[in-house]
């Protein structure tokens, strides 16, 4: 099928035998482009049709597929707008109670994830209340020690673990069953019972269907309606999932998480850091957007969802803003390091301790959460390394863009995090070499902060070496002890900096960048 839209793509035209073979084929006309074309729905299997079988002879579902209709003029609202159109087309085709939703690059792992979605929502004593089971996402190519940190260990095993106490995890946007009834705007009420003979049961002629479920799937259906708004996945939003199951918790529904041992839904990971930074600046972004809106869990889930789901919403919500103490952290004290100038309580005073307290046990404690989720040390220690990775990228990106749009200087958009790497990259994640190779503004940053510890580590031990004055280990220690740990973090960097030869480093350009920012930050009067 790719191979035959591709040579259509190049031609212009669709060749006539493939218009007579495939009738999806036939729909599109000589203009039409993947931005410009009117619905197309083909039912390919019908499950109602007795001669349905498969080669064993057992009976298929129905299979449909849906191009909706997309002009330049109108907003199509990205995969919100997609979601919404395939519950219109679906109700018209099955109206079947539940809906699956799994992202295009996954695939199901777990034949029983299904059964066991339906135990949840057939409960007897807690049933009434589910409006959806959220399965974890997992991933197919992650390498033994998490070299980009994409596992989600942590969130699946714990935190996700831990909502599932208060009212259910988030919706996530994959890997999840709904009920259609309450994607479609219905709120919780104690005596709810799913009808469960609700499918559509009469058989129509395929024809009739097709075109009945065409004028569901065009640009003008949803104008003047609750579409996007109180029905269905909700729009406005990059992370269109997280606000909408927000709305149904603030509903009164709860949702369940379910974590199998076989994992339900496998995906693949980014496999570069540039994928990896790209995809957690649209999470963090659209996180950072809901928590600075109306949507904001503590006002909008006021006295509807408890504090402490009101927290866990914004765990991911201050994902962004996290980004600013983070800079301050890995540049200040490395700057007061290097100028001989204490920023921390002297090592033996007793102010030191809260400081020393909070370090030791948020790490120790990140450090058994990793490995009781079934991380490796060395994957905790590049966990470590992609959160301060991401914090001064992605973060400080979707804080930028969040004050833009407040200023109404930037519209929403909506980015897909490209997963293809080629031959070459993917040896490299194999081997868990971390992948540059071209020239981007984060790899600047990464780049120009790594630098700076270092050069600040080497002169502010040098000058405290030199002075011959004791008292000065005493008030920088601190500094001394954080640089040097930044210092280690960034030995990867250090690496493709310098070291590296294959395609995958650091450019040149990158560094010379890097090196002029370090050179214009030292002679910049910080102290």
């Amino acid at each position: 099928m790719t191979e035959r839209i591709d040579s259509v793509v190049r031609s212009g035209k669709v060749p006539e035998e493939m218009k007579v073979n495939h009738k999806g084929f036939s729909e599109w006309n000589t203009g039409g482009t993947s931005k410009d074309h009117h619905p197309i729905v083909q039912i390919l299997i019908d499950g109602k049709d007795k001669g349905a079988l498969d080669s064993g002879g057992n009976v298929l579902p129905t299979l449909v597929y849906m191009a909706r209709e997309k002009r330049p003029q109108y907003h199509h609202n990205f995969k919100a707008g997609a979601m919404n159109a395939l519950i219109r087309v679906s109700s018209v085709i099955s109206k079947s109670p539940i809906i699956m939703n799994v992202d295009c690059d996954m695939y199901s792992n777990n034949s029983d994830s299904i059964r066991e979605a339906l135990c949840f929502f057939l409960d007897e004593e807690m049933g009434h209340k589910i409006a959806f089971v959220q399965y974890p996402q997992n991933y197919s190519n992650m390498t033994k020690n998490n070299i980009y940190g994409n596992s989600f260990s942590v969130i699946n095993q714990v935190e996700f673990a831990g909502l599932d106490t208060w009212g259910g995890p988030l919706y996530i946007g994959t890997g999840c069953f709904h009920r259609r009834e309450i994607l479609c705007g219905r709120s919780f009420n104690k005596d709810y019972k799913e009808d469960w003979d609700q499918g559509i049961k009469t058989q129509h002629r395929i024809d009739q269907t097709e075109e009945k479920a065409k004028s569901l799937a065009t640009c003008t259906y949803e104008h003047n309606t609750q579409w996007g708004n109180e029905i269905g996945l909700k729009y406005g939003c990059p992370v269109e999932d997280v606000i909408t199951g927000l709305t149904i918790h603030c509903r009164g529904w709860e949702s369940v998480y379910n974590n199998p041992p076989r994992a339900a839904f496998i995906g693949v990971a980014p496999t570069t850091i540039s994928q990896t930074i790209l995809q957690h600046k649209r999470w963090s972004e659209g996180n950072f957007s809901i928590f600075l809106s109306k949507y904001c869990p503590f006002f909008f889930g006021h006295g509807k969802i408890r504090l402490p789901h009101q927290m866990g919403y914004c765990l991911y919500g201050l994902w962004a803003p996290n980004s600013l103490p983070t800079l301050y952290y890995v540049l200040i004290p490395s700057l007061g390091l290097l100028k001989g100038t204490p920023l921390f309580p002297e090592i033996m005073s007793p102010w030191i301790m809260p400081f020393i307290y909070v370090f030791v046990v948020k790490n120790i404690y990140s450090l058994y959460e990793a490995l009781t989720s079934g991380d490796t040390l060395r994957g905790w220690w590049n966990g470590q390394r992609m959160w301060l990775v991401k914090r001064i990228t992605s973060y400080l990106y979707a804080v930028i863009e969040n004050i833009r749009k407040l200023l109404g200087l930037s519209k929403m958009g909506f980015v897909v995090s490209p997963k293809v790497s080629d031959e070459d990259e993917s040896k490299r994640y194999e081997q868990e070499i971390m992948e540059f190779g071209t020239s981007s503004p984060e790899y600047v940053i990464i780049a120009t902060i790594a630098l700076l510890n270092f050069v600040c580590l080497v002169g502010g031990l040098g000058q405290i070496l030199t002075s011959g004055q004791n008292m000065l280990w005493n008030g920088l220690l601190p500094q001394i002890v954080l640089c040097g740990l930044l210092v280690i973090i960034n030995i990867p960097i250090y690496e493709a900096m310098f070291l590296r030869e294959d395609r995958g480093r650091i450019p040149y350009s990158v560094t010379l960048a890097s090196v002029g920012f370090v050179m214009m930050a030292l002679f910049v009067p910080i102290f």
